[in-house]
């Protein structure tokens, strides 16, 4: 099988270097053309990224040469290329205009940012939970005037250890959810060496994440109507969101009301079987079971079980009755991977099964 060719856009930063190495080996999709700012342009991927590569696996060998591109030269990049994962450290309306530049080139976005996730007629998608969302694909198409572009996104990390547990629980109606997430340093693109002030630190504060803790869940569980993805009005989510002394991992302890009243046994078993597209497809990406529960009471814990099914699976543990909730429980999954770049890449596979990513 020939594999499509893709274009890391932004590959260069944190989440761009996950693309690179997640992508390395994948038997659909290789790296062959890698964009970043002006700066970078010119220069090799080795060259470009220098003493700055953050990931614990070395470079892959395939992407040290690659001379990197200027992300602004949109239609050079996109005749590259088959379609392009986007990781790009612009604002938000650069975000969104360089997007549609690529996608009006009949080149697929797939995004890893965070600027078109309210783009009324853009999927944002956790494959498992909402893959008939990508069907508002065909109303933004006309929107754009593409045959075959078009923009599709994933949801925010920290949203990936508490939203599939809900959904794998909507039979016993949840209708009221606090949550506090417990971020890792590297959600904000930084290692240690980068951030020696967070050593030992924690900050109560990360810049528009409580909103989009809150607010995603509910797109993800809308529906397409008249052409767009109207989101859903339940349950109602409050969050806080906290910056805590972790390299990779977002752990969420949570809180459920639900209008019916399941047993411990019943919520346990809802998420062992959860699964859902990737799955059943068996995705070169998905984890083979995309929810894990832990028994112990000390787990799930970031250095034991981050990287469970390659930091594609979510952990849950400490499932309890609550005296004014009627359940709680603690959530941990991979920021940059299921939660970025992996979450990304399950997207692509998705897409490329259902048709809507070919070779051009």
């Amino acid at each position: 099988m020939n594999k499509l060719k893709v274009g890391i856009l932004g590959g260069t930063g944190m989440v761009g270097q996950r693309f690179i190495a997640l992508l390395e080996n994948h038997p659909w999709f290789e790296v062959t053309t890698i964009a970043a700012s002006p700066r970078s342009a010119g220069k090799t991927y080795e060259e470009a990224v220098g003493d700055r590569w953050k990931m614990t696996t070395p470079m892959p060998e395939a992407v040290k040469k690659i001379v990197v591109m200027n992300v602004n030269e949109v239609d050079k990049v996109a005749s590259q290329v088959d379609f392009v994962f986007s990781a790009v450290d612009m604002t938000k309306e650069e975000i969104r205009a360089i997007e549609e530049a690529y996608a009006k080139t009949e080149t697929p976005v797939v995004s890893n940012n965070s600027a078109h996730r309210w783009t009324p007629d853009v999927p944002m998608v956790i494959p498992e939970i909402n893959p008939q969302h990508m069907e508002v694909i065909e109303f933004q198409k006309k929107r754009l005037g593409t045959e075959r572009g078009f923009v599709a996104v994933k949801p925010n990390c920290s949203i990936q250890s508490y939203a599939p547990v809900l959904t794998a629980w909507m039979e016993f109606e949840p209708y009221e959810v606090v949550a506090t997430t417990y971020q890792a340093i590297s959600g904000a693109g930084k290692t240690f060496k980068d951030w020696p002030e967070m050593e030992g630190n924690i900050i109560p504060y990360i810049g528009g994440e409580e909103e989009k803790s809150e607010k995603e869940p509910l797109r993800i569980w809308g529906e397409i109507k008249d052409g767009v993805i109207a989101p859903a009005v339940s349950p109602v989510i409050t969050c806080q969101c906290i910056r805590v002394p972790v390299l990779n991992g977002h752990t969420a302890a949570v809180f459920v009301k639900f209008r019916k009243k399941p047993t411990k046994e019943q919520l346990i078993e809802k998420l062992r079987s959860f699964s859902g597209v990737p799955q059943e497809l068996q995705l070169p990406s998905a984890p083979k079971q995309f929810i894990q529960y832990l028994e112990e009471d000390n787990r799930p814990q970031v250095t034991m079980d981050v990287d469970y099914e390659n930091g594609m699976g979510v952990s849950v543990g400490r499932l309890r009755e609550d005296t004014v909730y009627d359940w709680k429980f603690v959530g941990l999954s991979h920021n940059t991977v299921r939660g970025a770049a992996g979450g990304a890449v399950l997207c692509a596979e998705l897409l490329k099964a259902q048709g809507y990513i070919t070779a051009k």
